[in-house]
């Protein structure tokens, strides 16, 4: 059917072309005009099947238009040249009969024809093109999706006229919970009402798509409207927070991003200039520990953004550091990356690090998290959380470390587990060396869940839900402090730029949320139903776990810092021999009991919790 069309189409070219032509060469001049247009329609019919027989040697009617390019293109002309050549050599020489003599064609005529002809066609086979490639995107991508857009102000606004331009979405409706918009038209679309109706909206108006186009909204109010759009049933788009700064302008329908279980924890996101507060970075040799981490890899990247001379990603795990080194190097300039895999508990090969690269700034994220299996392995978690932090620690202050900060835990706080006790240690070791090597300031870092993290609760909970269930919870009561991998190591690096030495920092992460509460929205985001689609099992607490989840002991007070979301703990001084001491024994003991006892008589508000 396409050969057939396309054929039609080029006849049609050619004699508009041919019409053409003489218009524009004697339309001013009455006397040649009605000759030379005689002569043209008289031998019209030779011209075209000559063209049509090139078009036909050069496959113009068997080729994939939708795929055309340059080739397609000298196709074109090639054919169109040969056959104007041939025409004019059989119209103006080859024919004798005195009928066709008297009605030669002149070259400018043909010359005409062929540009004429070689443009026309071209567009013809590019618009076949483009018709094929839309009719092959519009299967591509189904029916429209019909969309509700909440937020009618200046963001909603630009995303509607985005949307037109060139998305394959319909906007059927705004919804704004300011009563003075509903009822008006914007833009040709309804302000139904406010977020009271959104449900009733997806069902009515048959919305496949919600996007919430409010970026300047609070943490409280947003988790709310999150939480009322992924129980609609729709799924649901969100433009973050990062274009409250923005001009509005600049706000896209590709700047969207899928809902996600950090905007259903009502927090306010941190806001931060990186650049300044890292400034101390820049320039410098910047050691990572646990850089294969969630927490470490995460450092490294804002590290990165600071130019520092020379980053080292040291970690025991080889694959993944083995990933964060690739993932950098796309970013890094040539020679600024150091991969190290090593064991911070090895000694002599942490201090070939030292002795080699002679770091500046030290982020210590290494250690063993996960408080079950270090209930069961005690003198593994002593091993690696004390030994390899000491090693660290000491190295950092002999050779001349300007700046060692220690990521450490809520779970240091009135421990109740074993890894909890001995993070706690780690900041008392901080404190210590502080007082004995005045070069290097010391500091530590204690804040709790980071969303994502790897092993913990959220990861977890997604595993379930795709297997269709049941989430598991330990106790229907437990609470956590949670916070984004990203937040939590852009605070880290702020810390450490504000640390005189000796100081215990502690993240604000705003208020503790219910796991029962997190396993719910889960499944709500997830667009299934508790109790029809899946279920919540509560298995009851596990050795070492707590209900809830403390920033700080009974006995600390706290200090303001520079920044509202950083306070530091007031502490006690700790002696640094009576500390070694004490080390020294814990470290030497092997049975579990002892180890624990050991660990009471250092941390004495650590209260062992085995359910």
């Amino acid at each position: 059917m396409l050969p057939c069309l396309l054929m039609l189409t080029d006849i049609v070219i050619m004699f508009t072309s041919s019409w053409l032509a003489v218009l524009i060469r004697f339309s001013m001049d009455e006397r040649q005009y009605p000759f030379y247009m005689a002569a043209v329609m008289a031998n019209l019919p030779f011209f075209i099947l000559i063209h049509l027989g090139f078009f036909y040697q050069f496959k113009l009617y068997h080729r994939a238009w939708r795929y055309a390019g340059n080739r397609e293109l000298l196709a074109i002309v090639a054919a169109n040249l040969f056959g104007v050549i041939l025409s004019y050599m059989v119209i103006n020489n080859v024919f004798s009969i005195p009928y066709f003599a008297k009605r030669t064609m002149s070259k400018g005529i043909f010359v005409s024809c062929f540009f004429f002809d070689v443009f026309l066609i071209g567009a013809s086979r590019m618009f076949v093109r483009w018709a094929e490639n839309a009719s092959e995107r519009n299967a591509r991508r189904g029916k429209p999706l019909r969309v509700l857009i909440v937020g009618a102000g200046d963001a909603g606004n630009i995303i509607l006229r985005d949307i037109r331009q060139r998305d394959n979405r319909n906007v059927v409706g705004f919804v704004d919970d300011d009563n003075a918009k509903w009822g008006q038209i914007m833009n040709g679309i309804k302000v139904y009402g406010g977020r009271d109706s959104i449900c009733a909206l997806v069902k009515d108006l048959r919305v496949d798509e919600i996007i919430i186009a409010i970026p300047s909204m609070e943490a409280t109010a947003m988790s709310d409207l999150a939480e009322i759009c992924s129980s609609s049933g729709a799924m649901v788009q969100i433009l973050p927070a990062f274009f409250t700064s923005l001009d509005a302008s600049s706000v896209r329908v590709k700047d969207l991003r899928p809902l996600e279980i950090e905007d259903l924890l009502n927090r306010d996101p941190v806001q931060m200039n990186l650049k300044e507060i890292g400034s101390y970075l820049t320039g410098k040799t910047v050691l990572v520990t646990g850089a294969g981490g969630s927490i470490g890899s995460e450092i490294c990247r804002q590290v990165l953004r600071m130019n520092p001379s020379k980053l080292i990603l040291l970690g025991r795990g080889e694959n993944s550091i083995y990933e964060i080194n690739r993932e950098l190097s796309e970013k890094a300039p040539q020679g600024v990356l150091v991969p190290y895999i090593m064991n911070i508990t090895n000694r002599e090969g942490m201090e070939e690090v030292f002795k080699t690269w002679h770091p500046q700034v030290v982020f210590h994220a290494a250690a063993h998290k996960h408080v079950p299996l270090m209930e069961a392995e005690p003198e593994e978690a002593v091993f690696n959380n004390v030994t390899g932090t000491l090693n660290t620690a000491e190295l950092a202050g002999q050779y001349g470390v300007e700046r060692f900060v220690l990521i450490s835990t809520d779970k240091a706080v009135n421990p109740t587990s074993v890894m909890g006790a001995t993070k706690r240690v780690t900041e008392k070791i901080g404190q210590a060396l502080n007082k004995k090597y005045s070069n290097t300031k010391y500091m530590a870092v204690r804040f709790g869940n980071v969303l994502g993290s790897r092993g913990s609760v959220v990861p977890l909970f997604k595993k379930q839900l795709a297997k269709g269930g049941p989430l598991t919870v330990t106790h229907e009561d437990m609470k956590r402090y949670f916070m984004t991998i990203p937040e939590a190591s852009q605070l880290v690096i702020e810390a450490g730029s504000m640390g005189d030495g000796g100081e215990v920092f502690v993240l604000d992460m705003g208020e503790p949320v219910k796991i029962m509460d997190l396993a719910k929205k889960m499944i709500s985001l997830s667009g299934l139903v508790l109790g029809q689609d899946i279920e919540i099992k509560v298995t009851g607490l596990r050795p070492g776990e707590k209900l809830f989840e403390e920033l700080m002991t009974a006995e600390e007070g706290t200090e303001k810092t520079s920044h509202k979301k950083i306070a530091k703990a007031i502490l006690h001084d700790e002696d640094p021999d009576a500390l070694y001491q004490q080390i020294e024994v814990l470290r030497s003991l092997k049975d579990e009991n002892a180890i624990i006892g050991q660990l009471q008589a250092m941390i004495p508000t650590y209260e062992p919790n085995h359910f």
